[in-house]
């Protein structure tokens, strides 16, 4: 919904009727993650993409149903080898689809979610997207507590508690109850969107393979900031792309910080008394990744003075050095890519073989 928000909030205010759909599950190569999200507003409008292109015009003639009838729908899209080219998803992908009305009566919290993400507000939205009862119901939960209604006291408490968890590992998808809210039951089918801030990409060392690696950063989503004890190279001039640039010691920096498991580390100082004191203090945290760069005979220097400061054999596993994927890179740029792929293997658990060497889902963690 993140992406289709200011349109949606826009037709919301005008009360023009919307039909929103939501991927909430996705099966194989599909195009979307969950979460992505299409609008159909009165007047012919459709804002957002749900599949790329393969299954919009569908989707946009069930959205018109919505508005016509205010009903709610779960459509599921996919691609049948016999007619490839038909209403589907030619990548051989399958999309599970929530389709609902949007305005006031039927999502009176959506003004106040909008100013949460626009915030940067940690907020998650349950939506009741399968079931015997309250279909189309909603439950905001943020850190502060809960708003809205999926039916029963029950309900709330037990799905509140489960989807603040979600909220505070970034993470949205499907959970499963009986009808009354019994943890072990199938009746009721519950989506979970999460929103919460980007997640923090620091570095360390104000260098030229610094700053490329924060405009890497960027471009995968992340709010990066640099860290450096030298005033002279930790500038805006030198880390355009940088939202932040720290003139700092990167331990004591960091020993300052909250640091979270989707947040990642990269220390690129290329010096013992920099990056030692600030891998010592990485190790202890929550942080999702952790890389430092430098040779391998660097790295097996820096081995022998992190196990002299004091840490286990555990704790430097963690990290990831030489930093990178061996991709032959040679430029800061090209650098800044190596690293960002091993990021996202470190995320998703890919192999980091090239695809054409591969068989099975593209999609790390896919169904076969």
């Amino acid at each position: 919904m993140r992406e289709v928000l200011p349109a949606l909030i826009a037709a919301y205010e005008r009360g023009d009727r919307v039909a929103m759909g939501t991927v909430v599950r996705t099966w194989r190569s599909a195009p979307r993650p969950a979460g992505a999200s299409m609008l159909v507003i009165d007047g012919g409008e459709a804002v957002g993409s749900v599949s790329g292109g393969c299954v919009e015009g569908a989707l946009y003639e069930v959205g018109n149903d919505i508005i016509a009838d205010g009903g709610y729908r779960y459509e599921t899209y996919g691609v049948s080898d016999g007619d490839a080219y038909a209403v589907g998803l030619t990548c051989g992908g399958i999309l599970e689809v929530f389709i609902e009305p949007v305005n006031a009566e039927t999502w009176p919290e959506l003004p106040g979610i909008a100013l949460s993400i626009d915030a940067g507000e940690p907020v998650a939205v349950a939506t009741i997207v399968k079931g015997p009862h309250g279909v189309g119901r909603h439950l905001v939960v943020r850190e502060s507590g809960v708003e809205g209604d999926l039916g029963t006291s029950r309900l709330n408490d037990t799905i509140g508690a489960d989807v603040l968890g979600l909220l505070e590992s970034g993470t949205t998808g499907f959970l499963h109850y009986g009808e009354e809210g019994e943890r072990l039951g199938t009746d009721l089918e519950v989506f979970v969107a999460s929103y919460s801030p980007a997640p923090r990409m620091v570095i360390f060392g104000a260098i030229d393979f610094s700053a490329a690696l924060a405009k890497a950063g960027k471009l995968l989503g992340f709010h990066v900031t640099v860290v450096d004890a030298r005033e002279i190279f930790a500038t805006r001039k030198r880390m355009p792309d940088a939202d932040e640039v720290v003139v700092d010691w990167p331990h004591r920096w960091l020993d300052s910080q909250t640091i979270d498991a989707r947040t990642v580390i990269c220390v690129l100082t290329h010096d013992p008394k920099f990056d030692v004191p600030a891998l010592k203090s990485a190790v202890t945290t929550k942080a999702a990744y952790i890389g430092a760069m430098g040779s391998r005979r660097t790295h097996e220097d820096r081995v022998i003075r992190l196990k002299e400061a004091g840490l286990t054999d555990e704790e430097i596993g963690r990290i990831h050095s030489p930093i990178g994927l061996d991709l032959g890179a040679r430029t800061p740029e090209e650098t800044a890519i190596s690293i960002a792929a091993e990021i996202v293997q470190a995320r998703w658990g890919g192999s980091g073989k090239a695809l054409t060497k591969s068989d099975g889902p593209i999609h790390a963690g896919a169904p076969r």
